[in-house]
């Protein structure tokens, strides 16, 4: 009779103690992952960090392995999305980042910087005229991203890369 008992109980115990705590644990993931995307997307502005692996696949930038001073800014609406990065690199960071990318730095066309002033405006870049631009535009077939690239080649060495990835659904 006890034995039985204490086969019920345990029978209990599997069949909706340990579903139910599984529960209890989900839900409360769930809720402290909808607290982090909630505090990310009332960001304004760039941020001091380095976009998530997802993000930099969707908008197709690879930052290169050992960049710094990376900001990221992220806008979205139901038209379009936007991905705005900065980074400062070596130059065979930018080499590479330019040939993943799709593009080279032949491809870079001095002078030119190819990122809009409405999209420089939202993250507060600005474009004098006092610094070394070169800019390309890698355009894809849809629904892969748009990305306009602008890199400050004042000091060669290090340059500052400015990219703005856009995608439509």
């Amino acid at each position: 009779m006890l034995r039985r008992r204490v086969l019920t109980l345990l029978t209990i115990v599997l069949l909706i103690g340990i579903p139910a705590g599984y529960l209890v644990i989900s839900a409360g993931q769930s809720r402290d992952s909808g607290r982090d995307k909630e505090r990310e997307s009332s960001v304004v502005g760039l941020q001091n960090n380095w976009p998530s692996q997802m993000k930099r696949r969707v908008f197709e930038i690879p930052i290169p392995t050992g960049a710094w001073h990376v900001a990221y800014y992220e806008t979205s609406n139901w038209k379009t999305s936007r991905l705005y990065v900065h980074f400062t690199t070596t130059a065979a960071g930018l080499d590479t980042f330019l040939a993943d990318s799709g593009g080279s730095r032949a491809a870079l066309k001095p002078g030119e910087v190819t990122v809009g002033s409405r999209d420089a405006d939202i993250v507060g870049w600005n474009f004098t005229p006092d610094r070394a631009w070169s800019g390309v535009t890698v355009t894809r077939e849809r629904p892969r991203p748009h990305t306009d690239i602008t890199v400050d080649l004042t000091d060669p060495a290090f340059p500052h890369v400015y990219v703005v990835s856009t995608t439509s659904p």
